[in-house]
C-alpha cells in the first residue's frame, strides 16, 4: 500500500459463523462512522431480502452511500455453492473495493473461511482488501471456542483485528475470558434489540459509540 495512503478506507466486518448479526452490526458502524457507506461483495439469498435492502430500512442512509455488490447470487448458500448454481466463478477482479467519498464498511458473507471459488476464501478477500477486521460473535453457550479459533485464524494470515462485537445477552464471564484471551484493542456488547427499525437502530449506535473509538479504527496502528 503506498506511505501516503490514509487509513482507512474502511473496515471488514466478519463472524464467527453466519447469522451472528454481521448485517446489524455493519448498519450500526454505517450510522456511527460519520459519511460512512456500506458494501457487502457477494450476496447469497434474497429471502426476505438482500442485506443492502435491510441496511437501507434500518439505517436510512441515503442510497448513493449503500453500494451495490458484486455478486447478487439467489441460492441462499455458501457463496462457491451459490456461484456454481449460476453457472459463474466468482473472479477476484470484481472485488477491488469501490471508490466512495467516505469510509466503507464492507460486509462478509458467511464465516472467515468460507469458499469464494475453487481457490480462494472469505479470509482471502479481507486480505486482499487490505482493511481492518470487526468480529461479531454470539453470546451463545460455545462462543469462547468459536471466537478465538476465529481469531487464531484471521491472526494466522496476518489480518489486523480492531474490534470484537459480541451480540447476544451479555454473559459476563463471557466478555471477561474473551477481553482477556481475546486480546483484541476494542470489545464492545451489543445487547438484543426490540426492532431493526431506524429508531432503535440509532440508540443501539449510540450505545456502540459510546464502547468504541473511531480514531483506533482510522489508525494505520489500531491506535490512537
Amino acid at each position: 500500500m503506498p506511505a501516503n495512503t490514509r487509513f482507512p478506507r474502511g473496515v471488514f466486518v466478519t463472524g464467527t459463523d453466519t447469522g451472528v448479526g454481521k448485517t446489524v452490526v455493519a448498519s450500526l458502524l454505517t450510522l456511527v462512522w460519520p459519511g460512512a457507506y456500506y458494501w457487502k461483495p457477494v450476496q447469497c439469498g434474497a429471502d426476505p431480502s438482500t442485506d443492502r435492502a435491510a441496511v437501507a430500512q434500518a439505517t436510512g442512509l441515503a442510497p448513493e452511500r449503500i453500494l451495490p455488490e458484486a455478486y447478487n447470487l439467489a441460492l441462499p448458500q455458501s457463496p462457491h455453492v451459490a456461484a456454481a448454481a449460476e453457472g459463474i466463478t466468482i473472479d477476484r477482479a470484481r472485488l477491488a473495493l469501490p471508490r466512495a467519498d467516505g469510509p466503507i464498511v464492507v460486509e462478509g458473507a458467511g464465516g472467515i473461511l468460507v469458499p469464494l471459488n475453487d481457490h480462494d476464501t472469505m479470509a482471502d478477500l479481507m486480505t486482499w482488501l487490505d482493511l481492518p477486521v470487526v468480529l461479531v460473535a454470539r453470546t451463545q453457550l460455545g462462543t469462547l471456542n468459536h471466537t478465538l479459533l476465529s481469531l487464531e485464524a484471521l491472526r494466522r494470515r496476518s489480518l489486523d483485528v480492531r474490534l470484537l462485537v459480541l451480540n447476544g445477552p451479555p454473559v459476563a464471564t463471557t466478555t471477561e475470558t474473551l477481553r482477556q484471551w481475546g486480546r483484541v484493542p476494542m470489545l464492545a456488547e451489543l445487547p438484543p434489540l426490540p426492532s431493526l427499525a431506524p429508531e432503535p437502530m440509532r440508540a443501539a449506535s449510540r450505545r456502540l459509540a459510546a464502547q468504541i473509538s473511531l480514531a483506533s479504527l482510522e489508525a494505520a496502528d489500531g491506535r490512537l
